[in-house]
């Protein structure tokens, strides 16, 4: 099973993936198709993703049995620990706005 969650994505997108899977909630899309598939449409969200972000969550042969993959502006990074894939926040470059001590 496959899942794909779309955040602030452009409309058009839902469309394509309607043609292959359901969607289950607002931007939660959900199905089993084949893995050419499931790559094809992963190359059409991260190429038109624009300023949203999408998230797929696939099968993977590993501890926890899936994989995820992230695309667009908050770019979660996947990190393998130990055989457990964990989402870590990238981190930020300090804002020459912020407060600083004095």
């Amino acid at each position: 099973m496959t899942v794909i969650i779309l955040i602030a994505a452009p409309e058009g997108l839902r469309g394509h993936l309607t043609r292959w899977m359901v969607e289950a909630s607002a931007g939660v899309f959900v199905g089993n198709p084949s893995r050419r598939i499931r790559d094809r449409l992963w190359e059409l969200l991260a190429t038109r993703i624009g300023d949203g972000q999408a998230i797929l969550i696939e099968p993977a042969a590993n501890e926890q049995g899936w994989a995820v993959r992230t695309a667009g502006r908050e770019r979660w990074q996947p990190v393998d620990f130990d055989g457990l894939i964990l989402s870590a926040r990238p981190k930020t470059q300090p804002n020459e706005n912020s407060h600083r001590p004095r």
